[in-house]
This record gives structure tokens, C-alpha cells and sequence, in this order.
């Protein structure tokens, strides 16, 4: 063997070993003994039991229960040793959250073609609004046009919209869009021609239904529906029928109509404040930028059929569990060794209407977003056994975060679930509106790692009286806790996980 075939293969030998020994050491997985495990899941069936049960009446924002509910979160944020989050000497744990209720109440819609006058009657014709009451009249010897936009936004009419009533034909999949459009255009009121009389009607059960919504977002609007038919009868089948076919045609041009309109809504509006909770473990190292651990504390309150025996929707697993997690992952990382970065704990409200709370937390955020390296959300952590896979809500949205969650799953001997499956609940929690607003988040859970686990519980317990704190399986939610206690630390190191070259404070 030559001389240089023999460095060769020492170098092939020896190399990696090398490589390896100048490398910084991989941290080791906790490894935590079956009585340690036994106690974790004791302190977290506590707390999902005392945020589960009657007494907080399933934690509707806005309601006793969801009073006592967010005082206790904040004593337990005490007792753990955490600080104010807020950044507000004024507000130590809360960050308000002012949520407005509308519930419709009633409508009507006059249409007067000539000397001929029609009250459109409820069953071709609804009316919604945000307001106690709104009132808009349109057509002739009023000043205010009915102008009819066909398929289209009125955008070729730029200012000449502002004030006028804009009547659309539906287009399912894009009416939405359209018609904030043309409310964005000043138009007074929309009238939508819809279908028939089973479109109508579904859209009145959606739109009746109680609505909650960030107050900073209401929208002053005036939206009303008819069916095609009823529409056809006041302005004449013929006409009708010629209107429609110029809206299908390409260069078609809004028309203004001679039709006088009367649009009148009511609804019982109920403006009141909520909160996000928040606290923190201040990291050794300033200006490193921060770690953000969230989980909606909120629920839906009485949602049992009128008359059952438990109308409670308690709300064990969902997310009695997130909370009882951050807690306990809070009291771990502050027990253990000092973390480099500052470490963030938010309870959210009003996410089951629509995730209001973290919307209202990325408009207003304590601490500038650009500085949050990672989040992780916990929602429903209590679901799977023991040994479970990890459903990985929010893969592929942050390369360097997704590297690190697998590593974590590898010191863990943990296993990657159906991600088909994780990623169909993307937009369904938290974590969205932050992967929105770029803040690297994902959500790890073995809840949603596989259908055998999940469906199940979706069946027979989401959103149900039956989830109670006796339901609750705590196997995977240990498993998850430690990978998280794990991953954390990784992460709040800024030595082992390097701020992007935009993440400061």
C-alpha cells in the first residue's frame, strides 16, 4: 500500500471522528423515571381538572366562568414563578382583548318598481347588519343610485360606488371577496340576488347564528339577500333575464337601475372585553430575542342540546390540556437551568370563534414579533396514549425550526405521524395567525398524529359535554411535554439556534 493510499484511508477511518469531537456535543433527551412521569401527569390532571369543571362553566369569553377562569391562570402564572409579559406597568398578567357579540334580530327589504310596491317577504328575502340598526334607502327622486354590478366588484366605477346600493348576482366561492370590495368602495348597502329559496336559507342559518368578532375589526355594513325569482317579480322576468346575460358578458358595464330600495336590519350587539394572559421567564442574554409558548384558554360554555341533563361544554382535552401543559412546562424550565432567551407563556381567548385572541395579540404584540424565533402552540395535548407519533402542525414553513423539532423527535425516539393529517388543522389553530404574521410556529401533538387517535375523540367528545377531565389520556401528553421542555431549551440557547439576521427586539 502506498504511502498516500494509507493517509487516505486513515483519513476515511478517522475523520468523521474528527469532525465529530470538534463539533458542539447534541443535547441528550430527558430521560425522566416512571415516578417523575407519575408526577408530571398528576400536576397536570390537576389543573385540567380545576379548569374543567363547573365551577368555570365551560369558559365562554364573556361569561362568570371564563371570569374565574382567567384569574386562576393568572394565580397559577404566579405560583409557577413567572413575571409580567405584558411590558405594561399598568396591566401585569392581561393583555385586553374588546370583543363584540351580534346576534340578528330583524329585516326587511322593500322594492318598488314604478307605482308598484313589494315588502319582500322573510322567505325570499334577508337582511344582516352589525349595528343595533341600519337603514338605507336607494333609487329614484333620493340621490342615492341602485346600481346593478352584475358578476363583478364595481371596481371600474372607482368613486362613482361611494353612497350607492350595489346589487350583485352571487357567484359561490367569491361573493365574499366582491362584496367587502364594494363595501371598501363606500357603497351603502349590497343586495345579493341569490338562487333560490335553499341558497337563501342557508345563508340565514350561517349568518344567524351568534357571531363574536374583534371590535377594531367591525365592519359598517348593510348586506341583504333575495332569491332570483322574487327579484325577477318586481323588476320584471324579461328584463331580468336580459340583465343577467350582459353580466356574462366580458366587457359588461355596471347599470344603474330604475328600482327604489329600502333596506332595513336590526341586531342585539354586546360590546365586552376579554384577555389574553401573559408571562415570562427573563432569559440571561438581553436582546437575543424571545420564545413564545401559547394555548387558548377559552371554550364554549353551555353548548349542550336545551334540556340535557350536562349543557357544560367543560372542555378538558380542548384546552383545559394546553394550559395545564404550559403551566407545568413553565415551572420545568423554571426549575431548571438558566435559559438564554426570554421565554414567553400566553393563554389566548376567543379562539374558538375564529382565533380573536392571538389576532388581537399580532396587532398588538408586548414585544416586537420580528423577535420571537419560535412558537409553540398547545392545543387538545391530551388525547393520545403513551408511544403515540407526533402530528407536526406547521412543517415546511420555517426550515431551521423544522430541523430542529426533527432532531428533538430523534433524541426522543419519536415518531413522525400522518402528516396529511397535521397539516388539514393548519389554519384551524393558533399558531396560523402568527405563521402569517412570519413568526416561525408549529404545533406538536400526538393528538394529531393519527386518524385511529383522533377521530375517536372528534366523534364522540370535540366540542361535546362529554369532555371532561375523566376522559383525558395523559400518556402522550408527558411524551409531548418532555419533547417540548427539550426543544425549548434548544432553542432559547442563541448559541445552539442562531437568530435570523432580522430577529432582535
Amino acid at each position: 500500500m502506498t504511502r498516500r493510499r494509507w493517509l487516505t484511508l486513515l483519513a476515511l477511518l478517522f475523520g468523521p471522528l474528527a469532525l465529530a469531537a470538534c463539533a458542539p456535543p447534541a443535547p441528550k433527551a430527558a430521560s425522566v423515571p416512571a415516578e417523575d412521569r407519575a408526577a408530571i401527569a398528576a400536576r397536570l390532571e390537576a389543573d385540567i381538572a380545576v379548569l374543567a369543571s363547573d365551577a368555570m362553566a365551560g369558559r365562554k369569553p364573556g361569561t362568570e366562568g371564563a371570569r374565574v377562569a382567567s384569574a386562576w391562570i393568572e394565580q397559577r402564572m404566579g405560583e409557577v414563578g413567572l413575571v409580567s409579559g405584558t411590558n405594561d406597568p399598568g396591566s401585569y398578567w392581561r393583555l385586553p382583548v374588546d370583543l363584540l357579540g351580534v346576534h340578528p334580530e330583524t329585516s326587511q327589504l322593500v322594492l318598488t318598481q314604478g307605482r308598484r310596491r313589494v315588502v319582500v317577504p322573510a322567505s325570499a328575502a334577508a337582511v344582516f347588519t352589525p349595528r343595533r340598526r341600519a337603514l338605507a334607502f336607494g333609487g329614484p327622486g333620493t340621490g342615492v343610485p341602485v346600481v346593478f354590478v352584475g358578476y363583478g366588484d364595481g371596481s371600474v366605477l372607482g368613486d362613482a360606488l361611494a353612497g350607492a346600493v350595489a346589487v350583485m348576482l352571487a357567484d359561490p366561492g367569491r361573493d365574499t371577496e366582491r362584496r367587502d370590495a364594494l363595501f371598501r368602495q363606500r357603497a351603502t348597502a349590497v343586495l345579493t340576488v341569490v338562487p333560490d329559496g335553499e341558497a337563501l336559507a342557508a345563508l340565514r342559518a350561517a349568518a344567524e347564528r351568534p357571531r363574536l368578532q374583534l371590535a377594531s375589526e367591525e365592519a359598517d355594513n348593510l348586506a341583504a339577500y333575495i332569491t332570483d325569482k322574487a327579484f325577477a317579480d318586481v323588476v320584471g322576468a324579461r328584463r331580468w333575464a336580459a340583465w343577467k346575460a350582459e353580466a356574462e358578458d366580458g366587457g359588461f358595464t355596471p347599470i344603474e337601475l330604475n328600482l327604489s330600495v329600502s333596506i332595513e336590519a336590526t341586531s342585539d350587539r354586546r360590546e365586552f372585553a376579554s384577555q389574553n394572559i401573559i408571562g415570562m421567564i427573563p432569559g440571561s442574554e438581553p436582546g437575543s430575542g424571545a420564545v413564545l409558548v401559547l394555548g387558548h384558554w377559552d371554550h364554549l360554555g353551555e353548548c349542550g342540546p336545551p334540556g340535557a341533563f350536562d349543557r357544560i361544554c367543560n372542555g378538558a382535552a380542548d384546552n383545559a390540556s394546553g394550559i395545564a401543559m404550559m403551566l407545568e412546562l413553565a415551572r420545568r424550565l423554571k426549575a431548571g437551568a438558566p435559559l438564554g432567551r426570554d421565554i414567553y407563556f400566553l393563554a389566548t381567548t376567543a379562539e374558538e370563534p375564529g382565533l380573536l385572541g392571538i389576532r388581537a395579540f399580532v396587532k398588538n404584540p408586548p414585544l416586537p414579533l420580528a423577535s420571537i424565533v419560535a412558537a409553540f402552540n398547545l392545543d387538545m395535548m391530551a388525547v393520545a396514549p403513551a408511544g403515540s407519533p407526533v402530528g407536526f402542525i406547521g412543517r415546511g414553513k420555517n426550515p431551521a425550526l423544522d430541523a430542529e423539532v426533527l432532531a428533538a423527535l430523534r433524541r426522543h425516539g419519536r415518531t413522525l405521524g400522518d402528516q396529511s393529517l397535521a397539516d388539514s388543522f393548519l389554519m384551524r389553530q393558533d399558531g396560523w395567525a402568527l405563521v402569517q404574521a412570519d413568526v416561525p410556529a408549529v404545533l406538536l401533538s400526538s393528538t394529531y398524529g393519527s386518524r385511529a387517535i383522533l377521530d375517536p375523540f372528534i366523534a364522540a367528545r370535540y366540542h361535546q359535554p362529554s369532555d371532561e377531565v375523566a376522559g383525558i389520556e395523559l400518556g402522550g401528553a408527558v411524551d409531548d411535554l418532555l419533547l417540548h421542555e427539550d426543544l425549548i431549551r434548544v432553542i432559547a440557547d442563541p448559541a445552539r439556534y442562531p437568530a435570523k439576521a432580522d430577529s432582535r427586539p
